[in-house]
């Protein structure tokens, strides 16, 4: 019996209170007009009440995200998906930290769907090459993840959180420029600004100046992730790698260059779920297949600049969101 009140998430404790208010009632005996029953029959009283709440207490769903605002904002906008379409109660674990956390999180059932990046899946998780082509690399990652993991993915929600290469909006309509390869003519005057991150990774600098044959004025600024785009609004530098669906793109007036020769890999975000939830829960599959191909690049900037950009509460733009997108 101490084994399964342990089990009850949280229960033993309740048990622990209601056995001292049971000892308290045995106590005042005289008063409540039970004096003449067993003490052991008022214990098992309480564990027989404390397993049947526990045994009819409603399964739940359990939400998880990393900790940026593009997943809190996508791991809401799941939790609340599940909420209207399936009505089951839902547990939010946000602010997992980066992915492997986030991996082991589903992996050890703590969680039972969180969003991912297909690019992020295929090679930060499964240690593979990376890949132009968005449905290969969707079908491998969810061929690999259902091998492996027993895990499956949904279906695209629609953007791709790639690498953009930004520069001034300013600047991509007085030279009429919109692509990397017609940017290479100009880079040889700019001066360049990256993360530490894209500087290392296989995806990142080296191929990128090898593919379109970029040459700059300096070796490129090393700076922070949150620098960047202020950096280059402020004529601190004129090209930037940042993420395609940063809010602060269309807010400092930037303009993303196209990727012409399609050399960064498919980052396109889809649910992570865990298949034995969706063997006890198949309503889960339908909510979330309901949210594909909803978010454009451009929406999913926009709702990142809602939060990031105005300090607008999350669950107050994910509701906006679905009422325009998905009305119940």
């Amino acid at each position: 019996m101490r084994a399964r009140l342990i089990e009850m998430n949280g229960t033993a404790r309740e048990g622990t209170t209601s056995t001292h208010a049971v000892t308290g009632l045995v106590e005042s005996s005289g008063a409540a007009g039970i004096r003449g029953l067993p003490i052991i029959f008022l214990l098992l009283l309480v564990c027989a009440t404390l397993i049947l709440t526990s045994c009819s207490a409603r399964p739940r769903i359990v939400v998880g995200c990393k900790n940026f605002t593009e997943q809190i904002i996508l791991g809401e906008l799941i939790a609340q998906q599940i909420e209207n379409k399936t009505h089951l109660p839902v547990e939010r674990r946000f602010y997992l930290g980066g992915t492997y956390i986030a991996h082991q999180s589903i992996l050890a059932g703590r969680i039972d769907v969180y969003p991912e990046y297909t690019g992020t899946a295929l090679t930060a998780v499964l240690k593979q090459q990376p890949a132009s082509d968005r449905k290969a690399v969707y079908d491998r990652v969810k061929s690999e993840y259902e091998k492996r993991f027993h895990l499956t993915l949904g279906l695209p929600l629609g953007f791709n959180d790639t690498f953009a290469i930004e520069i001034r909006g300013e600047d991509a309509r007085r030279l009429h420029i919109q692509t990397l390869s017609q940017a290479a003519a100009y880079t040889p005057q700019w001066r360049a600004g990256f993360g530490f991150e894209f500087m290392e990774r296989p995806d990142g600098y080296k191929g990128l100046v090898s593919t379109y044959g970029l040459r700059f004025a300096s070796p490129p600024r090393i700076m922070d992730l949150g620098l960047l785009t202020r950096a280059l609004k402020d004529h601190q530098v004129d090209l930037i790698a940042g993420n395609m669906t940063d809010g602060l793109i269309p807010a400092l007036d930037l303009f993303v260059l196209d990727d012409d020769k399609h050399y960064f890999p498919p980052y396109e975000a889809v649910p992570v779920i865990r298949e034995q939830t969706l063997v006890e829960h198949p309503e889960v599959r339908q909510a979330l297949d309901d949210l594909a191909g909803k978010i454009s690049d451009a929406e999913m900037r926009q709702l990142n600049y809602e939060v990031d950009g105005k300090k607008r509460d999350v669950k107050e733009v994910v509701r906006e969101f679905l009422r325009m997108k998905a009305p119940q």
